[in-house]
């Protein structure tokens, strides 16, 4: 039997004190600790998972006595700091952090969310607080899963605190053998509970939401098999461009059940990041005028609260209902790292630009970049391609990113991929669109066939041996099918 003397002697207590660089206050934020072997160490009562837990600016240990390294972050405003600490027997060792900001978003406009958050609700406060996030809809049925079942939800659906942020308790998930759809400001879970991989259609459930007023719809990942049924609906509100394979400190580098990419083409690790991507230029292409969304999953897969997140311009009129209309608006960025503010003309992204017939349209972009790991360049994408990449050391000497032109109607966006050996780190602008004359919307014929020859091939890997079941939810991808072929049909560009 162990000695509890003993023990006790090998032990020693750890304080960690965080503050703000500027204000010399407390600052919520995440701590990674990790002994000499690279475990990770809780600090409990508080929020764990994973690698991490966060805590309000201070934190108290109990350790083994021993060497120690952290890293300490508030998730992307703030420079991250990392160190070592000694641990020695029976007696208090102190850490004391101090945080610099790297940017202030709120004060400069923009209101920071995320849409895929599967942490307990007694936590997501102090998490929201330690990352600075301001929206952040919770998923609490899921599946088979629903905390609802023997639990009544609160009268007050979406909780506000700290003044200005805000977490709405209903959020949901439909993930099975077509991939996964995200719904948000839901009043009652959907009756999804009992449902197998395949049936019944996760459209069915997609037409039961939009019963309920204010519902958010989200397509979690792009390159889900049923992304071209998704959306065909036209019921579509977002797309998650900052998605949960792009992880802090790792990639998942194929597309679990989705369509797979050509690896030889999209080799790791920026493969997957580009896929999504390329795929999201499809949808746009089609005239389709979704925007991007950001969804970090953590409390599933190994990510703080917060890590893909986008930002929505309002300026100081922010709150819970106009976050998400402005998302609609496309008035937004995603991002997991770099933030990226960008004008074109002097307009948010989202704008729509418009021209008669004949003229040309130009345009100036103009954008502010900060960034904790290094880029080479800032890309301007123009309807699929990019059509410009601008030198890293050219931009940050004006901020300028040059002129585009447009003769025909199109979109175009503005994305910086940072230089991380270890994941898909960038940010996005949410697309402008150009309207020139009467053909408003650029429809690629290419594009269209693209998801046509989606939609067949997905309908091809239906596994349903029920015949009633079976043509259920073809039915389904028949629609589908015929609206990828009037895509095509009234394509007005290659």
């Amino acid at each position: 039997m162990a000695n509890p003397a003993f023990a006790q002697r090998d032990k020693g207590d750890l304080e960690v004190a965080v503050q703000d660089s500027a204000t010399r206050k407390p600052v919520a934020c995440r701590i990674h600790l990790k002994d000499g072997s690279g475990k990770a160490q809780r600090a409990d009562p508080l929020p764990f998972f994973r690698d991490h837990f966060v805590c309000s600016g201070n934190a108290q240990l109990r350790l083994p006595v021993g060497g120690y390294t952290f890293e300490i972050e508030r998730w992307p405003e703030y420079l991250p700091r990392s160190g070592s600490a000694d641990v020695r027997a029976n007696a208090t060792n102190k850490v004391a952090i101090q945080l610099e900001r790297l940017a202030d978003m709120a004060a400069e406009g923009w209101w920071s969310g995320e849409l895929h958050v599967h942490r307990p609700l007694q936590d997501i406060e102090l998490l929201m607080q330690a990352e600075d996030l301001h929206v952040a809809p919770v998923i609490t049925w899921w599946n088979n899963q629903n905390q609802w079942t023997n639990q009544k939800p609160p009268d007050a659906l979406l909780v506000k605190f700290d003044n200005n942020r805000f977490y709405q308790v209903m959020g949901g998930e439909d993930e099975r053998e077509g991939g996964a759809l995200l719904f948000f400001n839901l009043r009652h879970p959907l009756s999804i509970t009992g449902a197998d991989r395949e049936f019944p259609s996760p459209v069915t459930f997609l037409e039961q939401a939009r019963k309920q007023r204010g519902v958010w719809i989200d397509i979690e990942k792009p390159f889900w098999w049923d992304v071209p049924v998704w959306l065909a609906t036209g019921e579509v509100d977002s797309v998650g461009l900052a998605n949960n394979h792009m992880c802090r400190s790792q990639m998942y580098e194929n597309e679990a059940w989705g369509k797979p990419r050509d690896a030889q083409r999209l080799p790791p690790p920026l493969g997957n990041g580009l896929w999504t991507q390329e795929i999201y230029y499809e949808i746009l292409n089609c005239g389709l005028r979704i925007p991007p969304s950001a969804g970090s999953a953590s409390g599933v897969l190994p990510n703080p609260v917060g890590y893909n997140r986008v930002y929505v311009f309002l300026g100081k009129e922010f709150n819970y209902e106009n976050w998400w209309e402005g998302l609609r608006a496309g008035r937004s960025f995603v991002s997991n790292g770099p933030l990226l503010r960008c004008r074109a003309n002097g307009e948010l992204p989202g704008q729509i630009f418009t021209a008669l017939p004949g003229k040309e349209l130009r345009i100036e972009l103009e954008a502010s970049l900060s960034s904790t790991d290094p880029i080479s360049s800032i890309e301007v994408v123009k309807n699929g391609r990019v059509e410009r990449k601008v030198p890293f050391e050219d931009w940050k000497h004006t901020g300028k990113l040059g002129t585009l032109s447009f003769t025909e109607s199109g979109w175009f966006l503005v994305r910086a991929i940072t230089q991380n050996p270890k994941t898909f780190r960038f940010a996005s602008t949410a697309p402008y669109y150009v309207e020139i004359g009467d053909a408003r919307r650029r429809i690629s014929r290419a594009s269209g066939q693209f998801f046509l020859d989606w939609v067949r091939e997905r309908a091809q890997r239906v596994k349903l041996e029920d015949p009633v079941k079976r043509a259920a939810v073809l039915g389904y991808h028949d629609k589908a099918e015929k609206y990828w072929q009037n895509i095509v049909a009234k394509a007005n560009a290659e």
